[in-house]
């Protein structure tokens, strides 16, 4: 089928995109830029800089601006979906869920509304496997926020490895967070991956930390070769 993937940067989408590239044929990337922090769909940290994801990948990509109220973004994926399925003949649509029903089932419903499949790839899958595996893969993923117990400043801009996915998972486990995150505990910004002809280089960033939750803010960043 020809896909377009709902994209934002971070592990989960980006894995989906590299799964959905194995199964189907990949005709662009969405992303849905929200205007709030907040929204009940969309990522937002660094979502602007999903740009040079793509550019990497080099797969088209459509950036759809939406002011991220909850519900009314909705009608904002619908049609940046309408979208992406004139432009790009597309059939299905990935979404990067794993635990958050809110998510998924909005998704289906919209691209149902549409004659789309929705397919959600990482569903229920185990989260502490695949922390771990998407490593073994060759995914590079740097952490971005975090707002749980358990996760300090000091994981802000720290890159996924074998070492800090063990401690990541150990943390998760003390402080009942989920692994991979997907509780919005933390996000994160893939640098590379196994279908990036070109590596990201974040040269330029701030962290931001209250004492309970932190960001990394991408100010600058270029490609660069793979490693």
């Amino acid at each position: 089928m020809n896909a377009c993937v709902l994209f934002s940067g971070g592990k989960d989408s980006t894995y989906s995109t590299y799964l959905a590239i194995k199964n189907d044929s990949v005709k662009c990337l969405l992303t849905l830029i929200p205007e709030r922090e907040d929204s009940y769909m969309f990522h937002f940290p660094n979502i602007n800089w999903t740009h040079i994801q793509a550019e990497a990948s080099g797969l088209p990509h459509i950036i759809h601006y939406t002011k991220g109220e909850k519900e009314t973004e909705l009608r904002d994926l619908k049609d940046a979906l309408e979208h992406a399925k004139k432009k790009y003949e597309v059939d299905c649509v990935y979404t990067g869920a794993i635990k958050s029903l809110y998510q998924k089932k909005r998704a289906e419903d919209v691209c149902a509304s549409l004659g789309l499949k929705c397919i959600s790839p990482l569903w229920n899958v185990d989260q502490e496997n695949y922390v771990r595996n998407i490593v073994r893969e060759g995914f590079r993923a740097v952490i971005t926020s975090v707002s749980s117990l358990g996760l300090d400043y000091r994981w802000l801009g720290r890159e996924l490895d074998q070492e800090s996915v063990e401690q990541l998972v150990e943390a998760a486990r003390k402080y009942n967070f989920n692994p991979a995150l997907e509780g919005g505990e933390g996000e994160t910004f893939v640098i590379d991956c196994p279908f990036f002809h070109s590596s990201i280089k974040i040269t330029r960033y701030e962290k931001v930390w209250d004492g309970y939750t932190g960001r990394m803010i991408i100010k600058d960043a270029i490609l660069a070769k793979k490693l």
